[in-house]
């Protein structure tokens, strides 16, 4: 009896069939093992017991077995902490105002979420709003605007003046200088953060309808205060 070889195992299968690799879950591990090592020196033959050498390699497989376990479970309680800790952060938004990269706006009962630019010099500035379905609903001349950051204004109404449906919204920033070139600009979204959310293991803010990844808040602010970093 031997377990020197801890190869995965194959199922036999027809020639048309693929063969099947055992589940992990049926793998060796530690205490399977060492009760195989105790069993095979309990029933060895006393005529022909294990070779010193053999038996050294198989205790330095089991040594090297529980490393791999030792360093598994390590593993699982840093990603767990990980997770804790992100989890507390993101809870750390929760009612602050939150601005991120981003064109989508949510509109609730007429009062949309505050959008932003930033131009990276002078230009003559029109804004556009559309729908879910891509359909412009606004128009916004801006005028010619500084380099810096500007609020896009819009109060929630569409073209004929009246406050637009619940729902996700978008605008589109266009800039052009003298000549009539377009001028660099980004796009940020701006609102209250109500919640958290995952989805794949992945935590997300709530703001408005919109989920939001943490690497793309780009300034926090508390109400009646200034902004943090």
């Amino acid at each position: 009896m031997s377990v020197a070889a801890l190869e995965p195992i194959y199922q036999q299968t027809p020639e048309n069939e693929t063969p099947a690799r055992s589940d992990p879950k049926d793998a060796l591990g530690r205490d399977q093992f060492l009760t195989l090592l105790v069993a095979q020196l309990k029933h060895q033959d006393p005529l022909n017991p294990l070779d010193g050498t053999d038996f050294t390699a198989q205790l330095a497989q089991f040594s090297s077995l529980e490393q791999q376990f030792t360093m598994n479970e390590n593993l699982e309680d840093i990603q767990s902490s990980l997770k804790a800790g992100e989890s507390g952060n993101l809870l750390d938004y929760i009612g602050k105002t939150v601005k991120t990269n981003g064109n989508a706006i949510f509109a609730r009962d007429g009062h949309p979420d505050s959008g932003a630019y930033r131009l990276d010099d002078w230009a003559d500035v029109m804004i556009h709003i559309y729908d879910d379905q891509g359909l412009e609903v606004r128009r916004l001349y801006a005028g010619w605007q500084d380099a810096g950051e500007h609020d896009i204004g819009w109060d929630g109404k569409n073209d004929a003046g009246d406050p637009v449906s619940d729902g996700v919204y978008s605008f589109e920033v266009e800039a052009t200088d003298e000549e009539g070139f377009v001028v660099s600009h980004d796009t940020y979204l701006t609102g209250e953060a109500t919640g958290v959310t995952y989805e794949g293991g992945t935590g997300y803010l709530m703001i408005g309808d919109k989920l939001v990844a943490p690497e793309n808040v780009v300034e926090v602010t508390k109400t009646g205060a200034g902004s943090e970093q």
